[in-house]
């Protein structure tokens, strides 16, 4: 599903966006599409009106929400575009980075607080991690098509580029020295979140500058990857905010 983008808010945002559209789908007697539909016709983007079934077999039974739309693939940005934009918001750089995500609801999360933290972008590894896809794009809710995402053949290189430029790396791990709260992830920061099941790998916590924990006091022991990445990012920005 890498040419599909579906759902109301992802294929609006898609439409608000500059990424090529091919076409629109919308299910027959389906209500409050007329955002899309205007938009679709600004652009002058076809579109076609189809029984909701045919949307359920080309979203494999994803939640559509009665609409979907053929795009080209996104463009990825390059770790540079990202540190460009930080320049040109004359903000510090603030990025998170994923080592090896593997789920596209967790990417789609975590984009989605990228996004709305006002991150400068996402860097992960083109290998072993979801590309940006249709699920991706729907649960992001529309960031896809704001947020740049840099997808890079060696993340531990991309790293020691980051510090080069005066960058703190700080990652999520469960036997972090301190306590989120009580770290420093004010100015030029990069926070590392882990694989689904391994967590952050053992060359990339050597390169952190520091290690942070989420205290679990309850009966479980770890949180869900994209809830321990809003955790961390806004904690990051509720300390920038205090500035």
């Amino acid at each position: 599903m890498e040419n599909i983008v579906f759902g109301r808010n992802a294929v609006t945002e898609l439409l608000k966006g500059d990424r090529d559209t091919d076409k629109i789908l919308i299910a027959k007697g389906i209500d409050r599409n007329g955002d899309i539909e205007r938009l679709a016709k600004q652009k002058k983007i076809v579109i076609s009106y189809v029984e909701k079934q045919k949307l359920d077999e080309i979203t494999e039974k994803g939640n559509h929400q009665g609409v979907c739309a053929y795009v080209s693939q996104i463009k990825y940005a390059q770790v540079s575009d990202i540190l460009k934009l930080a320049r040109d918001r004359n903000e510090p750089p603030f990025v998170i980075i994923l080592d090896e995500i593997t789920d596209p609801h967790n990417l789609g999360a975590v984009m989605r607080t990228a996004c709305s933290a006002g991150c400068h972008g996402i860097i992960m590894p083109k290998r072993r991690s979801c590309p940006v896809n249709g699920t991706v794009s729907k649960v992001a809710a529309g960031a896809a098509e704001h947020l740049l995402v840099a997808r890079v053949s060696n993340l531990a290189s991309s790293i020691d580029a980051l510090k080069k430029e005066g960058m703190w790396i700080v990652g999520g791990d469960m036997n972090g020295e301190q306590n989120y709260f009580d770290a420093d992830l004010t100015g030029s920061l990069g926070i590392i979140v882990g694989n689904e099941g391994e967590g952050i790998s053992r060359l990339l916590k050597e390169k952190c500058d520091f290690l942070v924990k989420i205290p679990m006091p309850g009966k479980t022991e770890s949180l869900n990857v994209s809830v321990a990445a809003a955790v961390l990012t806004y904690e990051s920005l509720r300390q920038r905010m205090k500035k």
